[in-house]
């Protein structure tokens, strides 16, 4: 058992508190990692505002950091690797996962709803009673004890801060683009709702070679943003309405691929509208259960469009993660615009109030960096373990 240095979620809509917490040695399928850098995203803001997240709990998904220990069985890293962290671990033998879809598993969601790892225990504990894990990481902390399954390792150049966004907003949008649409060389894209995932699924259709990538969005801030990330043309859909617009930029035929993060319904009914015959439609955003989609029913089946859902950008973290590292590396991948500040985890609650603020920007995270002499320190000072299996 080691001590460290945590913001634990103590109450719905209740400010982090920085405490002391206990942390339990990795099992045989787990690895200890020291957290770097971990971002601040809005999904974390969801959880703190929802009365079923358990609590007391240590959020953050979004981590990288250095493997400081590994379970008895742990194969794919080693201690000293770097690491960024993927919040959907899958099992490898599912009907899903052997088939290469990963992303479909569905091993993780009962752990990661009851606030455990995959095993139904938690490493986390506070004078002798139960903490709570959260997406089966909880990066804000010094330390995590997570699934082999979540750790993927990266170049030993990579900086941590840029590495941690990765495995959440980047890799989502990347993936919709490149995975889940497969924008094609010369194509046209249309992304709706440009934020943390649709920024990315920018980067995504650029780098997949698309000709001509619409940013559409209500924020003129964003919009302007999003011409720096690749786009190449914008439609502020508050004062035009998008699928006559995305005509009138494709000879009148629609684009050839949208990718909706918005999570609003009539922005994928306009995706929808503005895509061409034979085109793709790919929705990343998460609906409110009350939400319907209405779709022209006249002529459905003559104009051959594929509709598809995308979870996590149809991601396979051990192939897109170092494929994501190594574009920033070759200068391909823009992840050092995405950081919108650094700061320690005292302030973290400032991250929490800025999603509050309708001017804020939001195409990006607030990163948390910890100080490796502090990190080093709560090591030092807690209690070693052995690794039991």
């Amino acid at each position: 058992m080691m001590k460290m240095k945590a913001a634990v979620m103590t109450g719905v809509n209740a400010p982090l508190e920085i405490l002391a917490v206990d942390l339990a040695a990795p099992k045989a399928n787990e690895v200890l990692v020291k957290i770097e850098a971990t971002g601040v995203c809005h999904s974390d803001l969801n959880a703190l505002e929802d009365p079923s997240t358990p609590t007391p709990t240590i959020l953050g998904h979004e981590g990288a950091g250095i493997v400081t220990a590994v379970g008895l069985n742990v194969k794919t890293v080693k201690v000293g690797d770097k690491v960024a962290l993927s919040w959907v671990p899958y099992c490898g033998t599912c009907e899903f996962c052997v088939t290469g879809a990963v992303h479909l598993c569905d091993s993780a969601f009962g752990p990661m709803f009851n606030g455990t790892l995959l095993d139904g225990t938690s490493r986390l504990s506070k004078d002798g009673e139960l903490v709570f894990h959260n997406s089966l990481l909880s990066t804000f902390a010094e330390y995590a004890v997570v699934p082999e399954m979540s750790c993927i390792k990266l170049p030993d150049e990579m900086p941590m801060a840029q590495a941690s966004l990765i495995g959440c907003g980047v890799a989502t949008g990347y993936g919709a683009a490149v995975n889940a649409a497969k924008v094609t060389p010369g194509s046209t894209v249309a992304v709706f709702g440009i934020g943390g995932v649709g920024i990315n699924a920018i980067q995504g259709a650029r780098i997949a070679g698309a000709s001509k990538i619409i940013a559409c969005d209500v924020k003129p801030a964003n919009l302007e943003l999003a011409k720096t990330f690749g786009a190449t043309h914008t439609i502020n859909v508050a004062s035009e309405e998008a699928s006559e617009a995305l005509k009138a930029l494709t000879g009148g035929h629609g684009v050839h691929f949208a990718i909706d993060c918005s999570g609003h319904t009539k922005a994928t009914e306009s995706a929808w509208n503005g895509t061409r015959k034979g085109g793709t439609v790919v929705v990343v955003g998460a609906f409110n259960p009350s939400m319907s989609i209405s779709l022209p029913g006249v002529g459905f089946h003559r104009v051959g469009k594929i509709l598809k859902g995308s979870f996590y950008g149809d991601t396979q973290p051990f192939r897109d993660f170092p494929k994501i590292a190594q574009l920033y590396l070759d200068g391909k991948f823009m992840l050092d615009e995405l950081i919108l500040g650094r700061m320690q985890l005292d302030d973290i609650n400032e991250a929490f109030q800025s999603f509050h603020d309708c001017n804020c920007v939001n195409v990006g995270r607030s990163v948390i960096e910890f100080p490796s002499i502090a990190s080093q320190d709560s090591l030092e000072n807690g209690d070693e373990f052995d690794i039991v299996s």
